[in-house]
């Protein structure tokens, strides 16, 4: 089994990590470091890590400065919880990027949004 470790850089990995964890209904626990943190399922997968800007001089996550956050990156996730996900989601945000719809080409629903570092995130049901 190989996986994927998304990470994502962040101007504060605290307060991204406490949105997604909401989000998600996953209880709230403080990053690891100032700099980095991830969010684990239940069984401890990793599902996004989330990177300071500029910590540690990594060439692609020096600075949003060089290109717009998200372009080009679509965070998508698969939930088992897909209504108290949307209703937490309209907590967060002031409108939704794309409401609820059955997605044609997965058969599910699903609904977009951006995080508070603009990065474009769908929900699907499982």
């Amino acid at each position: 089994m190989k996986r994927t470790w998304t990470i994502i850089g962040v101007r504060d990995v605290s307060s991204s990590l406490k949105w997604y964890q909401s989000l998600f209904g996953h209880p709230i626990t403080p990053p690891a470091h100032d700099y980095f943190g991830q969010i684990l399922d239940s069984d401890g997968t990793v599902l996004l890590c989330f990177h300071e800007w500029g910590a540690h001089e990594h060439p692609s996550l020096m600075t949003p400065a060089n290109g717009t956050p998200g372009n080009g990156l679509l965070l998508f996730f698969r939930v088992d919880d897909f209504d108290l996900a949307l209703q937490r989601a309209r907590l967060f945000v002031s409108r939704l990027e794309e409401e609820p719809r059955l997605n044609p080409n997965t058969r599910t629903n699903e609904f977009s949004l951006r995080d508070p570092d603009g990065y474009y995130v769908t929900i699907s049901a499982a």
